[in-house]
């Protein structure tokens, strides 16, 4: 796993330079700073190559979904795009990703996409999932610099293939504070909610242990966590963070057009993404919303209204987004 934290001096020179002008010139003596988090399951961000060690067979140009270079492509602009729409008086501070295949694919997302001169870096896990998805956190180092991270390994229970690891990012924000930043990934509800359920919770559990850890040495620690979960505010893993003090802010968020949640399934909108804050951290909040503008939806032929613009409608190829809505949460500081 490469760490993509640029350590020369000389580059950190310059953005700290950078961060000085920006701030004195667009920001007036005791005004409130802005600072955005986006969450965003990317829908199967892969690339063309096969990895040997992992089940990707499907994303390359020769199996049954033509997963082309061209395509490929396609989709890094289209998600450079949906990041960029999330904030429109500059770029967002953290995207926390879900569903990207590996190191290539962020380096692309970043490097060469339209993203190429936001000036992003990233972390990202390389977990045991068979398909080899992973979680990322993306960061603009004008506004998040990081002070360390780890990937949390999630011990599968009985019946529970290896999944994706949980990303923890510590950073030091623009007023000197450190940022505890969690990206989750959990197992979907393959098999149906009641089976799957232990699996969902494994992971809510491995999440708790870390941040009872945190909590006792920090106990006003600033900590989000955000990512697909799979599964609703009412649900048990949802339920268990809540009694470990991290609560969603996203809860009540609404998008326009209708939309009344990040992904829809057979008509219905469903809450299965969220951010998590802790108090100290949600008293920060400014507000949270589902991103929803007219782009990224499409009209849903079969249940009406609209649903996600997303890249595939089963096999069939359609150049689009995502087949989940990204969040947005704004804070202050």
């Amino acid at each position: 796993m490469r760490n993509r934290i640029k350590e020369t001096k000389g580059k950190w020179w310059l953005i700290g330079l950078s961060f000085i002008i920006y701030h004195l010139s667009f920001s007036p003596v005791g005004a409130q700073e802005q600072f955005t988090l986006v969450e965003l399951n990317c829908e199967n961000l892969f690339d063309v190559s096969h990895d040997s060690l992992k089940q990707d067979q499907e994303y390359l140009p020769d199996a049954t979904r033509h997963w082309t270079r061209k395509r490929y492509w396609r989709k890094l602009d289209n998600i450079a795009q949906e990041i960029l729409s999330c904030r429109d008086d500059g770029i967002p501070d953290l995207v926390a990703l879900c569903e990207v295949e590996n190191d290539s694919a962020l380096t692309y997302l970043t490097r060469r996409s339209l993203l190429r001169n936001a000036g992003y870096e990233y972390l990202m896990t390389s977990s045991p999932d068979l398909r080899g998805i992973d979680v990322a956190l993306v960061y603009s180092p004008f506004s998040f610099s990081p002070v360390q991270w780890q990937s949390l390994r999630v011990t599968p229970v009985e019946g529970m293939r290896p999944t994706r690891d949980i990303l923890y990012v510590s950073g030091r924000i623009s007023t000197g504070d450190t940022l505890h930043v969690f990206v989750v990934h959990a197992p979907s509800r393959y098999g149906g909610e009641k089976h799957s359920r232990p699996f969902r919770m494994a992971v809510a559990k491995r999440l708790s242990q870390t941040l009872d850890s945190l909590f006792m040495q920090s106990p006003k620690a600033l900590v989000a966590v955000a990512g697909d979960f799979n599964d609703y505010d009412d649900s048990p893993i949802l339920r268990c963070l809540s009694d470990h003090r991290m609560n969603s802010v996203t809860r009540d968020a609404r998008g326009l057009n209708n939309v009344h949640g990040t992904y829809r399934y057979r008509g219905d909108w469903q809450s299965i993404d969220h951010v998590l804050c802790s108090p100290s951290l949600a008293l920060q909040v400014d507000t949270a919303y589902i991103h929803s503008p007219l782009f990224l939806l499409e009209d849903d032929p079969v249940y009406g209204g609209f649903r996600p613009r997303r890249t595939y409608n089963g096999l069939r190829y359609q150049p689009g987004y995502s087949d989940h809505l990204p969040l947005v949460v704004r804070f202050h500081w």
